[in-house]
């Protein structure tokens, strides 16, 4: 028998060291951003910022430690599941690759492309900050770093979000869209520094993804639709910045 208020507690402190910290520190940049002396549209919101400036292999060290890092609340809420259900079973596995990689890129030109001209009104209408992909210069680490980012983002926030999140709701017995839509909401609201933008378009995200885990029981493609998304988004900015005038 599970114990609902043990389960609450574990709930709230994986999203506690995780994303649902990143969501208060986002709904706090909103904020922010909203009584700041310029406009919403006027301001910039950079997802890979260089931390050293002058010293490239110091700034190395620092990006792999913050990915490195980034994946342990993932790995937390997959030790937990793993108690509680023995085995495990939410498709975090290589069992079915040409399908997950399949699914997984079908599902990014599902969001990625309507999700371009979501960031193009979105700061059409003021509503969204000016976004910077990528500002890691141009060493010979940059691409793998950016690479090595977006399979982070997509193992920290599916598996969390989704695999673990989903699950636990279920156990404490939500119904299906209740969780999604809960799910979808704490995605959309880690992406608040963006602008509301960023909001829409990640709960969005949040919905289809939600869904199709609970029709298919696998994270693995979610895992891969959300790496290639943001690699295509980091790396793209990076090598074609000078040709995106339209994101500026």
């Amino acid at each position: 028998m599970i114990d609902r208020r043990a389960v609450r507690a574990e709930v709230l402190l994986v999203l506690g060291v995780s994303l649902g910290s990143s969501a208060i520190y986002a709904i706090l940049n909103i904020v922010n951003r909203l009584t700041y002396v310029k406009p919403l549209s006027e301001q910039t919101a950079t997802l890979n910022p260089t931390i050293v400036l002058d010293r490239p292999w110091l700034d190395l060290l620092y990006q792999l430690a913050g990915i490195g890092l980034g994946v342990v609340p993932a790995l937390l809420a997959v030790h937990l599941l793993r108690r509680a259900h023995d085995p495990l079973d939410i498709g975090l596995d290589a069992a079915r690759p040409l399908s997950d990689l399949g699914r997984g890129a079908a599902l990014a030109a599902l969001i990625g492309l309507p999700g371009l001209g979501l960031v193009w009104a979105a700061q059409q209408l003021g509503i969204s900050a000016q976004i910077v992909p990528a500002a890691l210069g141009t060493h010979w680490w940059s691409v793998p770093v950016l690479i090595l980012a977006a399979v982070e983002n997509g193992v920290l926030e599916e598996i969390v979000m989704v695999g673990y999140l989903l699950t636990r709701l279920r156990d404490l017995g939500w119904g299906a869209w209740p969780a999604i839509v809960v799910s979808a909401a704490i995605r959309g609201s880690y992406h608040l520094y963006q602008g509301f933008g960023g909001f829409i378009g990640n709960f969005v995200m949040g919905l289809v993804f939600g869904y199709f885990f609970r029709r298919t029981g696998r994270v693995m493609p979610l895992v891969v639709a959300h790496s290639i998304l943001d690699i295509v988004a980091f790396v793209g900015y990076a090598l074609l910045k000078d040709h995106l005038g339209f994101l500026q």
